[in-house]
């Protein structure tokens, strides 16, 4: 009776242990599976809080962006800070906590390729003059900007805008003696809608955000600049997946129809 009573025992355990195994592999698998989802890529590139430095003259329409892109990845927020792009290159070589770069010219952006990944174009822009309410002065090309009786205010050289002015007056030989050279466009079109300028060089899109308060005057295609915009992740950020997704976004059709309705030229 005592052995019959033991085989019967072991009988139940090895039939306890069989059952055991599938539910304990059903178990372990069901983990795996859920920490695959939390820790898959994606899922960390859409939490993250982002910074990323702009150049002053994508203020306005990265605000729109800004609205497009957590609205289409929940979880992700992007606070930009906008300056001169000179300004910005500057900030990333001093280590600040940034994730993403994003200037008004090819050349700022190639002087910080060491903190920089992947580069791309995103957009493109022109410059226009922008003259002051009413146009007294009957601004129409750029030669009139010469003119001693008008106050010209330009961007500083070694601002991106200021560069392309540079370059467009030289080409033309016309010699503009400027009463201020300002940090970035916005300040430059500042100056122009208060009446402290009566003239200044800017980029088409930040006159047409004006309104009436400047009257853009084009510049023919021949004596112009086209300024290119560059996108990178910075080697430095703490969130490189969110980052370079937001980088790759800005190329993507949501990012380029939100900057082309802006006014910016494809890239």
């Amino acid at each position: 009776m005592a052995a019959t009573t033991n085989a019967r025992r072991r009988a139940a355990a090895a039939l306890t242990a069989a059952l055991l195994v599938p539910l304990s592999a059903c178990g372990d698998g069901g983990g795996d599976e859920k920490k695959a989802d939390t820790g898959s890529p994606s899922a960390r590139a859409e939490a993250a809080n982002l910074t990323v430095l702009a150049a002053s003259s994508l203020t306005d329409v990265f605000n729109t962006a800004k609205a497009a892109y957590e609205k289409s990845h929940p979880g992700t927020r992007v606070t930009f800070s906008f300056a001169g792009s000179q300004e910005l290159a500057a900030q990333v070589k001093q280590g600040a906590p940034a994730d993403a770069l994003v200037t008004a010219d090819t050349k700022t952006m190639d002087g910080v390729r060491a903190e920089t990944r992947d580069v791309s174009i995103i957009a493109k822009n022109r410059l226009v003059i922008a003259a002051g309410k009413g146009n007294p002065f009957k601004i129409d090309e750029l030669k009139d900007l010469a003119d001693p009786k008008i106050k010209v205010v330009l961007a500083a050289p070694e601002v991106p805008v200021g560069r392309y002015g540079k370059q467009i007056l030289d080409a033309q030989k016309i010699e503009v003696k400027p009463v201020s050279q300002e940090p970035n466009v916005r300040a430059v079109l500042s100056k122009v809608e208060l009446g402290e300028a009566d003239a200044g060089l800017v980029y088409k899109t930040d006159s047409a955000k004006s309104g009436d308060k400047v009257v853009t005057v084009d510049i023919p295609d021949e004596q112009n600049a086209v300024a290119s915009y560059p996108a990178a992740a910075l080697k430095q950020s703490e969130n490189a997946e969110a980052a370079a997704a937001f980088v790759a976004w800005l190329s993507g059709p949501e990012a380029q129809k939100i900057l082309q309705d802006a006014g910016f030229q494809k890239a």
